[in-house]
């Protein structure tokens, strides 16, 4: 085969790449879609900008997405958000965040990607989760005190986060999760901003109230199911029951 393993490898890494920036890149429209243009004002946005930023994505192609998601300069984005609730391998409940232009399209593979799980019906497992503001950063001193962090920012409940458990942490921070009210995610990545943390998401989102018990081997089968939904290109959040 000479080196074409290794050509082949870099395509599915280039490949990687491009679906990473590709999902950065429709955050920042969504975001902009639902929050407003208006970085400062919203959280999510910002959060949304600081990974792409991250992630060597250039500002006008931020700009572009920042104006099509807030409908500047003519430029409205025609993606219609959808939520779909099931369950995945052993009856983890799952709620998958959808962004699209196509909702029959999107249906149809989703159908086909829940085929080793359950996708219910409308209002079937909401109720199984909270449904809380979701603030995640980091500070360069390890020695920050998270829960004076919290009661600060306005949080409800935080827990410790660690560079193994989210690639945008650097080794040796402190970080954590911080749970807000629902209308207290802006004031919270406020405050934060001002006392040197650094925020990477900023978010609705839902939590699990309780969490089936699984072995390594179902803990696997799960994590390649919440895998294969995630990677789909229209799906912007995949929350799951399983730790």
């Amino acid at each position: 085969m000479g080196r074409q393993w290794l050509h082949a490898k870099r395509a599915i890494v280039n490949l990687k790449k491009g679906q990473v920036v590709q999902k950065l890149v429709k955050e920042i429209t969504v975001a902009a879609k639902l929050g407003g243009a208006d970085i400062d004002a919203n959280a999510r946005l910002y959060a949304a900008v600081e990974k792409a930023k991250k992630a060597s994505v250039t500002r006008d192609v931020i700009q572009r997405a920042i104006n099509k998601g807030g409908g500047v300069g003519g430029d409205s984005s025609a993606l219609e958000h959808v939520v779909y609730e099931g369950y995945a391998p052993h009856k983890v409940p799952v709620i998958v965040e959808v962004m699209t232009d196509n909702h029959n399209r999107t249906a149809g593979d989703l159908r086909v990607l829940f085929k080793k799980g359950q996708l219910a019906g409308a209002g079937s497992n909401k109720f199984l989760f909270d449904h809380p503001g979701i603030v995640e950063a980091h500070h360069p001193d390890p020695a920050s005190d998270l829960e004076a962090a919290a009661i600060e920012a306005g949080a409800n409940e935080f827990e410790p986060l660690s560079s193994e458990q989210n690639d945008d942490i650097p080794a040796g921070h402190a970080a954590a999760r911080f749970l807000t009210d629902r209308t207290g995610v802006h004031a919270a990545v406020t405050w934060l901003k001002n006392n040197g943390w650094s925020v990477i998401t900023a978010e609705l989102g839902y939590v699990a109230k309780m969490y089936p018990t699984l072995d390594e081997t179902q803990r696997a089968e799960v994590g390649e199911f919440l895998q294969a939904i995630d990677e789909h290109e229209d799906v912007q959040r995949v929350w799951a029951a399983v730790k």
